[in-house]
């Protein structure tokens, strides 16, 4: 399985160049079951990443582009008036499929971001007193541009609570840049990628997560994380025991992806920022989430 695991990661950086620990990052989110924020300027490759990753995965795949007028109906599907059974038939959308890329989800309004609240906590949508399960694997990725742009709703606490990890792309380095000005297209390259891990590898590799260990010491060391963010002076508001889960849950990932069975510290501290930095309500504005974060690893003994 590790073998899988190395070639799509190969493969990944061989797209979107010069950023490894992003890619590992999104691979861990995956394979802890969790859902994927990405949040950068227009152009850097949010979307690429996402579609790169869906074809790897050989997921079935559905894009939906987020604007002002998208509707709930939209993105969960609505029941229409059958004329020959003399009843409403239920017509499923997009979201009822593998892989869910919610493209700048911050430009529609908070009504239609709310539609994916059901879908992505219980794997499941309800309408109209019946419920309707998601496929599995189910994996939503979304990207949202920066908030003070214009034409951007910002994200609620509940619906951010629900990306497992938020992630950054950021610029490329002056090497990759150049190799992506003179080198084959990004969308020749997609289009010449085939499957790497098959949608039943990817389960067994979400099952295989759950056996990593985790002894003792470490999860106290995530729970003195959590109390410190709740204590701290720092913070309005600390993190949730689901903020807790996703830690321990993205660590064991990261350690399977370095082919362990079990985590270390370093692993914790690799994958924090990503899981924490969205969920933190800072108490004072000038505080930026990533110097908090920062201050929270640096606070809080290691084991």
């Amino acid at each position: 399985m590790n073998q899988l695991i190395q070639a799509f990661l190969e493969q990944t950086n061989s797209i979107i160049l010069g950023k490894d620990k992003t890619i590992k990052l999104a691979l861990a989110c995956i394979l802890a079951k969790g859902h994927l924020l990405i949040e950068d300027i227009p152009g850097v490759g949010k979307t690429t990443l996402a579609h790169s990753f869906a074809i790897l995965l050989g997921l079935n795949f559905q894009r939906i582009q987020f604007t002002s007028d998208l509707l709930p109906a939209d993105i969960i599907g609505s029941s229409i008036f059958d004329r020959d059974n003399s009843n409403f038939e239920f017509h499923p959308g997009p979201i009822f499929s593998n892989f869910i890329l919610a493209d700048e989800i911050n430009r529609a309004t908070p009504k239609t971001q709310s539609a994916l609240l059901e879908a992505m906590e219980e794997r499941q949508i309800t309408i109209e007193k019946k419920t309707y399960p998601m496929s599995n694997p189910f994996i939503v990725v979304a990207t949202q541009n920066p908030g003070h742009q214009i034409g951007t709703f910002a994200l609620p606490e509940s619906q951010l609570d629900r990306f497992l990890m938020r992630l950054s792309i950021g610029y490329p380095d002056s090497a990759s840049e150049k190799q992506l000005l003179t080198g084959t297209s990004t969308r020749l390259k997609l289009e010449s990628c085939q499957p790497i891990i098959s949608a039943d590898q990817l389960i067994a590799l979400q099952q295989q997560v759950q056996t990593v260990h985790v002894a003792e010491p470490l999860i106290a060391y995530v729970q003195a994380l959590l109390a410190f963010s709740r204590t701290s002076p720092l913070f309005s508001q600390g993190l949730s025991p689901r903020a807790g889960i996703a830690l321990i849950q993205a660590a064991k990932s990261w350690a399977l992806i370095d082919n362990r069975d079990n985590v270390y510290p370093e692993d914790i501290q690799a994958i924090t920022p990503s899981i924490i930095e969205h969920r933190l309500a800072l108490q004072d504005n000038s505080t930026s989430s990533k110097a908090a974060s920062t201050a929270l690893l640096t606070e809080v003994a290691i084991p």
